[in-house]
């Protein structure tokens, strides 16, 4: 842990956690009908009139100057870049960027540096620019290998191009993480089984499996699909725990599965309450001070943040975490973690006394939802199938 010293003040706080910085890029070749991330489709993604590329680059570097005096001293421990679809950039674009927070930001060396990626936009030369320019670790969207599916879902590759996509991933990157969901439209328990397989095979070292859900302000919201019952849905995510324990992957929070020493770091940062940066339009930003916690969000229409970052300031919203909200917001991260936490680290990244969330431990642990002892909480194999109500147990 970072071990800047702090005055005992206000907030309690007394050392800053670990910082990140996440970068996100808005443009896909496709807005998935189940997105409802910041993305935005672009008309062609080979020009420059569909993708601003250079303009985006230059914003992106002067939002994380605009923010570098809310971060003085302090080093910066993993970049995610996420989206849309980063991988719509060019390496040369990627090299300038990270060339450019190097030259800004104190970059720890060891600093794991992701790349999310689309495998339709998978190129073996693009892609060997990428580690050149010093990322180190691919997040790759395959979320099925079944024809049927990747067709609902709405996804600009089949499942050769995903197999092809893993290969030159194993060309370029000794870390790698595949995105597969589950409980699909029409989805049955073997088709689900087939997909996880299939992933295992691919021999990553990271496997996120997400649970299809029907999210606001999309297209699947406003017409639902045919989707699996709760208790098919609740089988085919216990089947994928047992497939990915027997191929030896660490099931360590709610969607996450790593191989040994392959946990993802930049996602640990956000799960154990950590710092993080968040540039690019539509980003959300975390900043921790001696006396306070800030929220941060860019504005999210692409052609907006440029203009607003072009007119010196991309910020659209920013405000302090009311000290009755930390608890909530500590919890809702550090529960999704399945060993748990020490907590010790809750007075040390809210500022407050654990008695602020002991009635609520002991509720829980009495429903069966959670397990503690003097130093350490966690949640039961209960607790973990039913999540969101032990979240709901901490709601201010």
């Amino acid at each position: 842990m970072q071990t800047i010293s702090l005055q005992q003040l206000s907030s309690g706080l007394t050392a800053l956690p670990p910082l990140a910085l996440y970068i996100h890029f808005p443009w896909c070749v496709k807005k998935c009908p189940y997105c409802d991330f910041n993305s935005h489709a672009v008309k062609d993604a080979t020009t420059a009139s569909g993708l601003p590329e250079d303009q985006y680059i230059d914003a992106l570097i002067s939002d994380l100057e605009s923010v570098l005096p809310q971060v003085w001293g302090r080093s910066v421990s993993s970049i995610f870049m996420g989206g849309g679809t980063p991988s719509l950039f060019s390496a040369a674009s990627m090299d300038r960027l990270l060339e450019a927070i190097r030259a800004r930001v104190k970059l720890n060396p060891d600093a794991e540096i992701t790349l999310e990626a689309n495998p339709g936009t998978f190129e073996i030369e693009k892609f060997a620019g990428y580690a050149a320019a010093g990322i180190n670790r691919l997040s790759i969207g395959i979320q099925s290998f079944n024809p049927e599916h990747l067709s609902a879902l709405g996804r600009i590759h089949n499942r050769d191009e995903a197999l092809r996509a893993v290969e030159i991933a194993h060309q370029h990157f000794s870390n790698f993480n595949l995105d597969i969901m589950y409980a699909l439209p029409k989805q049955s328990l073997a088709q689900a089984q087939a997909d996880i397989r299939l992933a295992i095979e691919c021999n990553s070292t990271h496997l996120s499996a997400y649970h299809l859900t029907l999210e606001p302000n999309t297209l699947f919201h406003r017409y639902p699909p045919a989707l699996p019952d709760d208790d098919l849905a609740a089988d085919m995510q216990e089947m994928i725990e047992a497939e990915l324990a027997s191929a030896g992957f660490e099931h360590y929070e709610t969607s996450a599965f790593a191989k040994s020493g392959r946990r993802s770091q930049h996602n640990l940062n956000y799960w154990q309450f950590g710092d993080y940066l968040g540039i690019g339009a539509g980003a959300h930003g975390k900043i921790s001070f001696h006396d306070k916690i800030i929220r941060q969000a860019r504005y999210k229409q692409p052609t907006e943040y440029l203009a607003k970052m072009a007119a010196g300031n991309a910020i659209q919203t920013e405000n302090v975490v009311e000290k009755s909200e930390l608890p909530f917001e500590f919890m809702l991260n550090l529960l999704r973690l399945t060993e748990g936490f020490p907590l010790a680290l809750f007075t040390e990244r809210t500022g407050q006394p654990q008695s602020k969330i002991f009635a609520e431990i002991e509720r829980a642990c009495r429903e069966g939802l959670l397990e503690r002892d003097l130093h350490w909480v966690k949640p039961t194999e209960k607790g973990q199938r039913f999540l969101n109500v032990l979240m709901e147990r901490f709601l201010p």
